[in-house]
């Protein structure tokens, strides 16, 4: 769509408070047309008061609904770390899962108030362009969907960010552009992602981020800190000792684990649209919930339910990258996913070092398929070793039979 087709349409604006979401606002408003904007609380680190959106969006004409969506947000996160979600570099897909959040629940309250386009500023260059698209598709069929920054005309007017703040200043919008940025940011409850600008050199080293929820390993403190968690089902439910939910969970772990210098990733990945993209993320809660449920994971499962596991959990990354995660296939993936996790409750110990997850123990898993006395190199009731003998020569059967036909190079 162009400016020029939205006529007699009511436009839901999803925006961030910053220098592209007030230009583009102030362009649909000065272009005659009904606008409301709308922003998603997923409890972004980067704003001390998520309602100052509000107040930035204001001058540009425009009403701001702020939608509370940090509950979803945390039951998403959840779901991620119960598949071990994870893309390219092994970095927790933090905005891929957050799209799915925010376009699902900004769509119903901009359905309420009858918009019939959403409008989004994600780039022509980017992923998040074809995840609010696709979002927008599969749970809005009948709204139409408007991305400025593919629209020739806009990409003319305001071909960098210069423009943007000189048409926001004619209008007495103060919008400084400042300095050139070392990167740019998006953040919510599961993580935060930092790219472009100076981070699109592979020159650049990744320690030129700051990071927003914790310190780098090096400046983390010169002493381990044990945290333990207990997990139900593949859901952390204590972090010492403590009852806790999604949200809570997710804040306690961000704290523990960001003070730690844990979970700095650094990915060169690979975009849909088919190029590479090189990014630095930040999420030491995830982390650590993640880590730690995977020790209980590596407990209960045997050599093929790890197999299919790994599987799965690679498609539901993808799927999660992809804009997909309504799909069918990503939904079978996780009733899957569900089989292994039914089994994986246990407490873990962990020591905590300058970015380093320490495994410290397993306690009361009683899912868990190890058996010291199966797995020792001592005398013990286990195994008894005489019996692999047997094994032993059903397997050299087939080993023999390749050398003898010649096959093994």
């Amino acid at each position: 769509m162009k400016l020029a087709d939205l006529k007699h349409e009511k436009i839901g604006a999803c925006v961030s408070g910053g220098l592209d979401s007030r230009t583009i606002c102030k362009k649909l408003v000065d272009s005659g047309l009904p606008v409301l904007a709308f922003a998603a609380d997923l409890g972004q680190p980067d704003e001390t008061d998520i309602q100052d959106i509000r107040t930035r969006m204001a001058p540009c004409g425009v009403d701001t609904i702020i939608v509370d969506l940090k509950a979803p947000m945390a039951e998403a996160c959840f779901e991620v770390l119960e598949a071990q979600a994870m893309y390219d570099g092994g970095y927790w897909n933090s905005t891929g899962i957050a799209r799915a959040v925010t376009v699902r629940g900004l769509l119903a309250e901009m359905r309420k108030r009858g918009c019939t386009v959403l409008a989004h500023g994600a780039t022509g260059r980017g992923n998040d362009q074809m995840r609010f698209e696709r979002y927008t598709n599969v749970l809005a069929p009948g709204m139409k969907v408007y991305a400025p920054w593919r629209d020739p005309g806009l990409l003319k007017e305001f071909p960098g960010r210069t423009q943007m703040a000189e048409f926001l200043a004619a209008h007495g919008i103060s919008a400084p552009v400042g300095g050139k940025k070392k990167y740019s940011t998006d953040a919510n409850l599961a993580g935060l992602s930092h790219e472009a600008e100076d981070l699109e050199s592979l020159e650049t080293a990744m320690t030129i981020v700051k990071p927003t929820m914790g310190v780098w390993p090096m400046q983390a403190p010169d002493a381990v800190e044990t945290v333990t968690i207990r997990f139900e089902k593949g859901r952390a439910v204590k972090i010492n000792g403590q009852s806790v939910d999604p949200i809570s969970a997710m804040r306690t772990a961000n704290q523990v684990g960001g003070r730690n210098g844990i979970g700095m990733k650094h990915a060169l990945e690979n975009r849909i649209v088919g190029t590479k993209s090189r990014g630095v993320y930040e999420a030491p809660g995830m982390e650590l919930l993640g880590t730690a449920l995977r020790y209980v994971y590596q407990a209960v499962m045997d050599r093929r339910s790890t197999l299919l596991f790994q599987q799965l959990s690679k498609l539901v990354a993808d799927q999660i990258y992809d804009g997909r995660y309504f799909d069918p296939v990503t939904q079978a993936a996780r009733a899957a996913i569900g089989v292994f996790s039914a089994h994986a409750s246990g407490t873990v110990s962990m020591g905590l070092y300058k970015g380093n997850i320490l495994f410290q123990s397993l306690t009361d898993c009683k899912a868990s398929l190890y058996n010291e006395a199966d797995s020792s190199m001592e005398a013990s009731a286990g195994l008894n070793p005489v019996s692999s003998q047997g094994f032993a020569e059903i397997q050299s059967v087939e080993a023999l039979a390749l050398a003898r036909a010649g096959q093994i190079p």
